[in-house]
């Protein structure tokens, strides 16, 4: 019987979070993202696993489902648990069938998580966009992330030379933005939390956070 590569074992793995729900998949040798990007920005060392390979995984939140994003108190959001659970699937199918140690990557950072962005973009899944949201072939900037580890090395992605989407945009998220959060020409992201915070500030069950910025984009 021959023995499967690791190569072997990821491209399985990728295939396996697609079948079980994951609209788009990649990976990412851990060490890649020390002092990434965003780590440097806001002045966390973030990760420093140098070893292993993140999995990123993916899942489009349709517009038309909008209750996918809404936020509720104890249990985050319905998206989000079901990327939890599709990154568990992935977890216990590492284990079992290739005795391969992983674990699901907390949501926050505060938890143990990562810069869920920064590794999406690193492994070659999108682009950033002008409303600082990765942005996908296929499903822009509506997708959700979680990561899984596994205890396995992989290789660097390939570099990405297609020509960013936003170069020839009119700009509709950065109008659509109810806080301004784009005035200055970058990206405001306390300007962006204080509509966060207010939205988490109402008295109610379930909190329908923003995604003006989000929609509008083409």
């Amino acid at each position: 019987m021959k023995t499967m590569s690791e190569q072997d074992i990821i491209d399985s793995a990728l295939a396996e979070a697609i079948r079980r729900g994951a609209d788009v998949a990649d990976t990412l040798p851990a060490a890649e993202l020390i002092n990434c990007p965003s780590a440097e920005a806001d002045g966390n060392l973030g990760t420093e696993r140098d070893h292993g390979t993140y999995i990123i995984l993916g899942l489009f939140h349709d517009p038309a489902m909008p209750e996918m994003d809404y936020w509720e108190e104890g249990s985050g959001t319905p998206g989000n648990r079901q990327l939890g659970a599709i990154g568990r699937a992935i977890v216990r199918w590492l284990r079992e069938t290739h005795g391969i140690e992983a674990e699901l990557i907390p949501y926050q950072l505060y938890d143990g998580g990562i810069y869920l962005k920064d590794t999406a973009l690193l492994a070659g899944i999108g682009t950033m966009g002008r409303n600082n949201q990765v942005l996908v072939p296929g499903y822009g900037p509506r997708i959700r992330f979680r990561a899984v580890w596994a205890d396995i090395e992989s290789d660097p992605p390939a570099t990405i030379t297609s020509e960013p989407p936003c170069r020839r945009c009119a700009g509709h998220c950065r109008r659509a933005c109810p806080m301004g959060a784009f005035e200055t020409g970058g990206f405001s992201r306390e300007r962006c939390m204080q509509r966060m915070d207010a939205d988490k500030g109402r008295n109610s069950e379930t909190i329908d956070h923003c995604r003006a910025c989000e929609l509008a984009c083409p």
